[in-house]
């Protein structure tokens, strides 16, 4: 699971999905500079790895985190980057 999330547009995806479920276009827009075709392919990764599910709302396909504690799980690792990244040393 951590190997998934260490990919950044993957824990993008997964913090923006903690925040409540949405469709490709939505979690496009959650990851700048993200194109389409990449979202849709990180989003099948984590459906297949079972941590994402979906349902259909019409034509559009709605993506949710299947369990809860991964936007914790998201959100602690970046707090470790962040930390890791305020304590490195300044290059000159």
């Amino acid at each position: 699971m951590l190997g998934l999330l260490a990919d950044r547009t993957r824990l993008a995806l997964v913090r923006r999905l903690g925040e409540g479920e949405a469709d490709v276009t939505t979690l496009t827009e959650a990851v700048p500079g993200a194109a389409r075709t990449s979202v849709s392919q990180h989003l099948a990764r984590l459906r297949l790895a079972g941590l994402v599910v979906t349902r259909k709302d019409g034509r559009r396909v709605i993506y949710a985190l299947r369990l809860g504690h991964l936007r914790r799980l998201a959100d602690e690792a970046l707090n470790v980057a962040d930390h890791h990244i305020g304590h490195l040393p300044a290059h000159d």
